[in-house]
């Protein structure tokens, strides 16, 4: 059998990072200085005059909603139409994660944190699109206390303070190749890069925070490239899917697989020429079976 393995190959894509930090650290104004950015304002802190002002002057749109499936809905647009916004800002996602977690909580209770599962379910939903979204991705947190285990000098195990992370669902940095931390030092702002995956911002680097300086080390060109839509399977096509993956006995794990490789939640939300191809693989196995084909 040949190996499938081949020579990797460096992809300019879209910058996906987290920005975090104190209350008045900038985070709102950091975001904003990206190239024509879709705001979703879940804490209404885009309505004060100096965001109005600087959304307005970056050609910004502006969508306000603390409702997680409102959210998504309005990700699967952006990644399906054609539009000329390069930026999509989620402001903070905090305020998200924390509603679908009390809600969760009215119905599942709170004991070994059940009510965190359905809520991980949604965002993990969630920042699986935003994978798949052509355009620069900036979530915003709040801020919390980081706690450690270590131990003492007598060897004790002991839990200490040890910075700041971000206050979120807690594989938040997981989707991101950069996490800065924001930081206000006197007049200035400054970033902090907390997690990378870029040689352009190592680990620990501290610098002023503008616009400039992430393009600079970046790639201005990938920054404000335009967006390109991508197709999702037609209805008549998913319904084909289902039906073709009932008939050849496709396993779930197989289909787990083809949506994980994919970015997909669902079959629904499968790129139109993935579902294209799990078709044709599906009608190869019909033929060589005993069974009736599927039109």
């Amino acid at each position: 059998m040949a190996l499938k393995g081949k020579k990797p190959d460096a992809i300019k894509k879209r910058l996906k990072v987290l920005f975090y930090g104190p209350p008045n650290s900038g985070k709102t104004t950091a975001a904003l200085q990206f190239p024509r950015p879709y705001v979703i304002d879940t804490e209404r802190g885009a309505e004060n005059e100096q965001y109005v002002r600087l959304m307005n002057e970056s050609g910004a749109a502006y969508f306000p909603s603390t409702d997680a499936d409102e959210i998504i809905a309005e990700v699967t647009s952006l990644l399906t139409t054609k539009h000329d916004y390069r930026t999509l800002v989620i402001d903070p996602l905090t305020v998200i994660y924390n509603d679908l977690c009390d809600k969760s909580a009215d119905r599942n209770g709170t004991e070994f944190g059940r009510h965190k599962v359905e809520a991980d379910r949604k965002i993990k939903h969630l920042l699986t699109l935003l994978l798949r979204l052509d355009m620069n991705v900036i979530i915003t947190s709040h801020a919390k206390d980081k706690w450690v285990r270590t131990k003492d000098a007598k060897g004790k195990e002991v839990v200490v303070q040890e910075g700041t992370t971000f206050d979120c669902y807690g594989k938040l940095d997981y989707l991101f190749d950069l996490v800065i931390r924001l930081e206000k030092r006197g007049k200035e702002r400054v970033g902090v890069v907390a997690k990378t995956r870029l040689d352009a911002f190592p680990e620990g680097d501290v610098f002023p925070f503008t616009y400039d300086q992430i393009a600079d080390r970046y790639g201005r060109d990938v920054l404000e490239a335009d967006a390109k839509p991508q197709s999702l399977v037609t209805k008549e096509n998913a319904a084909l899917l289902r039906k073709l993956i009932k008939v050849v006995s496709i396993s779930e794990e197989t289909v787990s697989k083809w949506l994980s490789k994919a970015d997909s939640d669902s079959i629904e939300e499968l790129p139109a020429d993935v579902a294209e191809k799990c078709i044709a693989h599906c009608k190869e196995k019909v033929e060589t079976q005993t069974v009736e084909p599927v039109s």
